[in-house]
């Protein structure tokens, strides 16, 4: 992605050039912001008409970005000096680089051990004055509880706030942790960005997968949202106090805020035992900085007064650090962070069965499936490596959508538990609508998995072209388990020459 930002001959202050993508603004310091995190009295006020710079592209970044960071880091200190100065107490990591795959984007950060760890070593932990979360932005738990729990994500009032924060330059207290986020933009562990900051085309290599379709839905999200930021800035009174001439919409773009929205995305951190407005945080040396490890346990905590980390594993000095982001399938990881995990042991797909409701048994059908623990519209998990489990989850509640017969039905309800095998001509019938399920959704793919992994072979692949065929290829590993799993129930049905039983009322698959 290349720079693209004009600014109008009338701005009155030149654009901030030495904070990358994806928190990029140029406007005016409307407001002045003494060095210190507690909010609220450290404050003065400047009455000042907004800039109306605007940037319009998705990427400010500038040429020779590297050596404008490096000075910049010179004069400020670095993300690590700046939490020592500010309270952050002696630790064991080290920040260090890792290039990028695009030559024209900053190497990416990542924390490493300083020294040789074992398993149980406090590896930081950062202060609470150096931790963002919803309550020392809106400067009231009620207000914070309110706002996320009607039309507000956390995210979302997270990153209108440092975008107010990065509009006021290194007079913000939060100067070095943003350009930090800048700095990252959003990459994940391959310097791959989140496929919501993608073009149409890269999206397009997502084609099959169901992920295609939650990205442009989270995309929506972040837009619905976007419309509702006057909400939050109007209702928190610090935010109104902070900002009184900056109304956000007016402010900021919505490509600029989507930026900023994903950059959030991309390191908040879900605190455990916690109140509401505490819940998510803003951890500098926390994720991306720190890389994810499917089958690690480490996490950060929330403790008296901090947020710590305390590792699960040894480590070597100049190691890099891993935690665990929680059970999350590897298209919420390429969302969330850029990256897919091929060992992930909570990577799933969904399989959406439902009764059909022009069934004349289907109030009763659903009455039996509700006392079975399913719904009408029951969502089916298939974790990776237990296709087939999830596969023999599914037949009694489909079983249940075959039957028609009026006695059958009867003897279904007076019966207890789940629905066992009826006839061979039913059981036919279903295995082979769920057989054609799982071809259909293969066929949705354009590409075979001979092909992905063809492509996966080249070491010149495209990073983003990489990730997604990863993630397709993933996914078709595990439709193809639960077709043979399907196929080999098929074959086990002890008569062949039975044909499959007519079902007007088949439940629906998707």
């Amino acid at each position: 992605m290349e720079a693209s930002c004009s600014f109008p001959t009338k701005c009155v202050s030149p654009p901030i050039r030495s904070l990358p993508h994806p928190l990029s603004t140029a406007y005016t310091v409307s407001i002045s912001l003494h060095k210190t995190p507690n909010f609220g009295s450290s404050l003065r006020f400047v009455r000042r008409r907004s800039s109306s710079c605007l940037a319009s592209g998705s990427d400010t970044l500038i040429a020779g970005s590297r050596e404008v960071v490096s000075r910049k880091e010179e004069e400020v200190g670095d993300l690590k000096s700046w939490m020592h100065k500010n309270g952050l107490p002696p630790c064991k990591v080290v920040l260090k680089d890792k290039p990028s795959h695009d030559d024209k984007l900053s190497p990416i950060h990542f924390v490493a051990a300083s020294e040789d760890l074992q398993a149980g070593d406090v590896a930081f932990s950062v202060p609470n004055s150096l931790v963002v979360t919803l309550e020392r932005v809106l400067g009231n738990e009620s207000i914070a509880e309110l706002l996320t729990t009607n039309k507000l994500s956390e995210l979302a009032c997270l990153a209108l706030y440092l975008m107010y924060e990065k509009k006021e330059g290194k007079t913000s207290f939060w100067y070095p942790y943003i350009r930090e986020l800048d700095r990252q933009r959003g990459r994940g562990q391959l310097a791959v960005e989140s496929p919501l900051l993608w073009s149409e085309a890269e999206l397009a290599y997502l084609t099959g997968s169901p992920t295609k379709a939650a990205v442009l839905e989270r995309a929506e999200g972040i837009k619905r949202e976007y419309n509702e930021l006057d909400t939050v800035w109007f209702m928190a009174g610090s935010l109104f106090q902070q900002y009184p001439y900056d109304i956000p919409t007016e402010a900021f773009p919505f490509e600029i805020f989507k930026q900023a929205f994903v950059a959030v995305q991309s390191c908040v951190v879900h605190l455990q035992k916690v109140s509401l407005a505490r819940r998510f945080a803003l951890v500098p040396l926390g994720p991306p900085l720190l890389a994810y490890c499917s089958n690690c346990k480490a996490m950060l905590t929330a403790v008296d007064g901090a947020v710590e980390l305390v590792v699960d594993r040894p480590y070597k000095a100049g190691e890099s650090i891993v935690v665990w982001c929680g059970p999350q399938p590897n298209s919420k990881l390429l969302i969330n962070y850029g990256f897919v995990d091929e060992d992930n042991s909570y990577d799933r797909l969904v399989v959406e069965a439902a009764l059909n409701t022009e069934d004349p048994q289907y109030q009763n059908k659903r009455m039996v499936a509700q006392r079975n623990g399913k719904l009408s519209i029951q969502v089916f998990q298939v974790y990776k490596g237990r296709e087939k489990e999830a596969v023999a989850d599914m037949l009694p509640y489909l079983r249940l959508g075959y039957v028609s017969d009026t006695s059958e039905m009867e003897s279904v309800i007076s019966s207890q538990g789940p629905i066992c095998l009826v006839s061979a001509c039913m059981e036919r019938a279903m295995l082979d609508q769920l057989a054609d399920y799982f071809k259909i959704r293969l066929a949705g793919y354009p590409t075979t998995l001979a092909e992905d992994e063809a492509l996966l072979a080249d070491s010149n692949l495209n990073p983003k072209k990489r990730v997604a065929t990863q993630l397709v290829c993933l996914e078709k590993k595990m439709l193809n388990a639960c077709l043979q799993a399907t196929v080999d129930l098929i074959n086990q049905l002890p008569d062949h020459t039975v044909s499959p039983c007519p079902a007007p009322y088949a439940p629906l698959l998707k």
